[in-house]
């Protein structure tokens, strides 16, 4: 018997929760897909024997995909902000996203195939922010400009 964490974050998926965990695991560190449930019975999104959840985590947080039919879609009211060190691993995550049937959207935002938002967020930009002042003001003003994030520009408007 496995110990439940306290918290889980539920994400609410027509019918592909395994399909979404699978990527999900396999684009990003410390992610996996711990287990997968099938219905014990007949439910509004499916039928008995249909994937209903997957427990998985996501670069170490624990969430549960439930397939719960078409009733309910994501939208950016819920993201996942996942950090990059450099421009290489912001590309890589970001490319992983929109390559795979997602969508660019501002600000280092994106989509995945199944709607889920996304913030592809290098720490060179949340530094530049957290500094406050001019070089805040300089690293906003270029990050609202962008899709992508790009590090280089970033740093740059940073400096002045």
């Amino acid at each position: 018997m496995t110990m439940q964490p306290k918290n889980t974050i539920c994400l609410w998926f027509d019918k592909d929760a395994e399909e979404a965990a699978r990527f999900y695991a396999a684009t990003f560190p410390d992610s996996n897909v711990k287990a997968v449930h099938k219905a014990p019975g007949d439910f509004p999104g499916g039928k008995e024997g249909d994937v209903l959840t997957v427990d998985f985590t996501v670069c170490g947080v624990p969430c549960l995909g439930l397939n719960g039919g078409p009733a309910f879609k994501h939208n950016e009211a819920f993201s996942f902000q996942i950090a990059t060190d450099n421009q290489e691993e912001t590309d890589r995550y970001w490319n992983a996203i929109v390559n795979n049937g997602g969508q660019e959207s501002a600000c280092g935002w994106c989509k995945d195939r199944w709607g889920l938002s996304w913030q592809i967020t290098p720490r060179a930009l949340t530094d530049a922010l957290a500094a406050g002042g001019a070089e805040a003001k300089r690293a906003f003003e270029a990050m609202m400009s962008m899709n992508k994030i790009d590090v280089a520009t970033i740093e740059k408007a940073r400096r002045g």
